[in-house]
């Protein structure tokens, strides 16, 4: 039997501690983990190539922004963010304004930050099952992310997440702004020709 990608396991009734869900990730390092607020452990597949491309030129545009304006702190999706509402979970890319990331102290920032961060950026890959991560997407504002996006290749388009606002959905290509949580910041999102 073929076992398919994402894996989500109900551990509701196993009730694991926080300090356990990280030895776990730590025992286990080539495994894609994440932990719903509900307390679903969720396996996740490694991406492809082209996702993986696309992912760091989006990590290299957010963090040559940062370096210029020196505002914040900027992730990969190897962060696993221990989120106010109870979740774990790794966007594919993340930023964290200065002053927030500095009141952690050094533990917290050494393990899974217990900070939900305040921008995200989720690319959706050819695994990825769209309506898992719009949950995902939801949870992040519930935690308090204030803008995030969700960057579908496979409907050519991007939904925008904002905090107290409807989802906004464009198609692509288009110019996404930071807004005024990452002031000056764009990305431009071409149209998708190659299977992601």
């Amino acid at each position: 039997m073929a076992i398919t990608l994402p894996l989500q396991l109900d551990l509701t009734d196993v009730h694991l501690t926080d300090e356990q869900f990280y030895q776990l990730c730590l025992t286990n390092p080539v495994l894609n983990l994440e932990r719903t607020a509900q307390g679903a452990l969720i396996v996740m597949s490694p991406v492809g190539g082209d996702s993986g491309n696309r992912e760091a030129d989006y990590i290299i545009d957010l963090g040559v922004w940062n370096r210029q304006t020196k505002l914040g702190k900027v992730f990969s999706s190897s962060t696993l963010f221990k989120l106010p509402g109870g979740g774990d979970r790794s966007p594919d890319a993340a930023w964290v304004e200065l002053s927030r990331w500095q009141a952690l102290t050094p533990e917290q920032r050494q393990k899974f930050p217990p900070i939900a961060p305040d921008f995200v950026i989720e690319l959706r890959s050819r695994t990825d099952d769209v309506g898992l991560l719009r949950e995902k997407m939801a949870e992040y504002l519930a935690s308090g992310v204030r803008l995030g996006w969700l960057i579908n290749p496979q409907e050519q388009q991007v939904e925008i997440y904002r905090l107290g606002a409807a989802v906004e959905v464009r198609s692509l290509p288009t110019v996404l702004s930071g807004e005024s949580v990452l002031p000056g910041f764009e990305l431009a999102v071409e149209m998708f020709t190659d299977e992601v």
